[in-house]
């Protein structure tokens, strides 16, 4: 290992350690006091308030290279958007200071204060569009799914590959009028949907663990900005991925090529949307399968948040109990 690559990994680690998931974590706190009142922008802004100004006292040299919005929605932690102290290890950033702000509007399930970073240049630099996404968990052959095969191909192939029918795979897709077809294919197999309203980060990383969850594959189109921070946590826990953006317009094909994307119909590859070391943090704003919501009490808040690491295959569970209330004024 080189010196700069030791250099990255400290630097890394020290973020790793409290900082990071204090991020989502007041993301989350803020979120949470607009949970079930119907006002998702009100909710969003105050998510997005309170990750910007706890990313802003981190030591790093970070760009937000997937976030809310382009330069022209400056309100939002937008693409292209300097944070931290600049005088640290420098960081490319993906987030999502509310996902599922409809999930969080209406009080619903997996809500999340989403964030992750890895080593400049390592995760994919991308519009605010749509992905097509398809993804696994680990433990299948190299390839055994395939985004432009047909879904009753890729559900038979991981069928024979987890030694089940293929009655027995359980498909989450998100319930939009454009997954129509999709839903109808995948009926005629006999596999069983799991259909969500938001939520496709939680989705993707739900079929890491499929006997817990009862979610084997995920399917479907949704934001890219998701997209490319379900691959970070996928790179943490283990899986396959592949996504595709998008651009269905020249405007879109012209701002992906301003970021560098020259084929607009690429396959990126779960490596290509998040590579090298990344470190992945998420905070549970409402009650879900993966973490629980924010709790208000008389004394304290209570946080429940994941913090993972690829580059050693850790997940750390963080249950907090804040009792200094003020500091999430």
């Amino acid at each position: 290992m080189t010196q700069s690559t030791q250099k990255i990994l400290n630097g890394l680690d020290r973020i790793l350690t409290l900082e990071l998931v204090h991020v989502t974590e007041y993301a989350a706190v803020a979120a949470a006091h607009w949970r079930g009142r119907g006002d998702e922008k009100a909710a969003d802004q105050a998510a997005v308030d309170a990750m910007r100004r706890e990313l802003n006292c981190l030591p790093i040299d970070g760009m937000i290279v997937i976030g809310e919005g382009e330069r022209d929605e400056a309100p939002m932690l937008y693409i292209g958007e300097k944070v931290g102290l600049q005088n640290g290890v420098a960081v490319d950033i993906a987030l999502d200071p509310l996902e599922g702000t409809t999930i969080c509007a209406k009080n619903l399930v997996n809500s999340l204060s989403v964030i992750a970073i890895a080593q400049k240049g390592n995760l994919l630099y991308a519009p605010d569009v749509y992905m097509e996404k398809i993804a696994i968990g680990p433990g299948y052959p190299k390839g055994v799914v395939d985004i432009d095969a047909e879904p009753a191909d890729n559900i038979h192939a991981l069928a024979k590959a987890k030694g089940v029918d293929a009655n027995q795979i359980t498909v989450c897709i998100m319930d939009r009028s454009r997954h129509a077809e999709l839903i109808n294919k995948v009926r005629m197999t006999g596999a069983s949907i799991r259909l969500i309203g938001d939520g496709d980060i939680a989705a993707v990383i739900h079929t890491t663990d499929p006997d817990a969850t009862g979610i084997d594959i995920y399917m479907g189109i949704g934001g890219a900005p998701e997209g490319v921070l379900a691959a970070a946590a996928l790179r943490c826990t283990g899986g396959q991925m592949q996504g595709r953006l998008q651009l269905n317009t020249e405007e879109q094909i012209a701002r992906a090529a301003k970021m560098g994307i020259k084929n607009p119909n690429k396959v990126y590859t779960l490596e290509e949307m998040a590579k090298g070391d990344v470190l992945f943090a998420a905070t549970g704003v409402t009650d879900g399968n993966m973490l629980s919501g924010v709790k208000f009490t008389r004394d304290y808040i209570q946080t429940d948040s994941l913090v993972m690491r690829s580059h050693t295959r850790t997940i750390r569970n963080i249950k907090a109990q804040h009792r200094n209330q003020l500091k999430f004024g």
